[in-house]
């Protein structure tokens, strides 16, 4: 059975705030993502590289979290290590402080040293948790450059962080299990679409490819409409809104396949009426 490694790779803006300067100006080049099939005992490396977008000198802070996110738009980004499937007490990282020269790149080293068990359990299935950078603002308390205008200013920033993702599988173990948690119609954005709520039960992170099959009520196929591939954690869900204004108003039969790879393939029959 194929194993699908599952890492979530975001760019989150925080709530704009009072400050000294209006942009962010460091940013996360190359992969946002990393992951690795590992195994109970073994130790991995990798990089992350931060770039310097402007013309003069500017800070970055690294930092952990863990994360997990809901189909309701919940998203939790805990304190490292605190949920039950986190490898951030697994992963070191250096420098957690950057200067970065003007229009340079940096590496933010680190390294995943897995355990043999955690608390005398075997190890199974996926770990994750989140390595974010985030821009450190001139002027701001954080801040060790020199500000270059001193006079005081008052503007709304947007502080951007960069939340890569470092997903540990362990190799051949877990089992992939979703569950359908709803499935209705949705009406919002202008949009006639239908809303499917999507867990996964299992032990193992997955991407699946997500259809949804319309049949009218004589049973002659109407459509195929593809849905967005996510990937989902252990514990976590998701929602997928698939459009389907196109469809004339009336009464469908309708398959949902959730496809995880090889044999994990998952389906739900479901009437409709629009």
């Amino acid at each position: 059975m194929k194993r699908l490694l599952s890492i979530f790779a975001w760019v989150f803006l925080l709530i704009p705030f009072f400050t000294l300067s209006m942009n962010a100006q460091v940013s996360v080049i190359g992969e946002l993502s990393q992951d690795k099939d590992a195994k109970p005992g073994d130790s991995y490396t990798g990089l992350i590289i931060v770039r310097n977008d402007t013309n003069e000198p500017q800070e970055a802070k690294i930092y952990q979290t863990d994360y997990t996110f809901q189909c309701d738009g919940t998203n939790n980004y805990g304190d490292p290590g605190t949920q039950p499937r986190s490898n951030a007490k697994w992963v070191a990282f250096s420098p957690s402080y950057l200067t970065l020269p003007p229009l340079a790149t940096m590496a933010v080293n680190y390294t995943v040293t897995v355990p043999k068990d955690v608390e005398g359990k075997k190890l199974v299935g996926t770990y994750w948790s989140m390595l974010m950078v985030e821009g450190i603002q001139k002027g701001s308390a954080e801040s060790s450059l020199p500000q270059k205008d001193k006079k005081a200013q008052m503007g709304i920033m947007q502080t951007i962080r960069y939340g890569i993702q470092i997903a540990t599988t362990m190799a051949n173990t877990g089992t992939k299990k979703i569950e359908f948690l709803g499935v209705a119609m949705d009406t919002s954005g202008g949009k006639r679409s239908l809303r499917i709520d999507i867990k996964n039960t299992g032990e193992t992170g997955m991407r699946p490819d997500v259809t949804l099959q319309l049949f009218d009520v004589q049973g002659a196929p109407v459509g195929k409409f593809p849905g967005i591939k996510y990937r989902i954690y252990p514990g976590t869900s998701v929602r997928q809104l698939i459009d389907v204004s196109s469809v004339p108003r009336g009464t469908y039969k309708a398959l949902v396949v959730v496809d995880a790879g090889g044999d994990d393939v998952y389906g739900g029959q479901y009437t409709l009426k629009f």
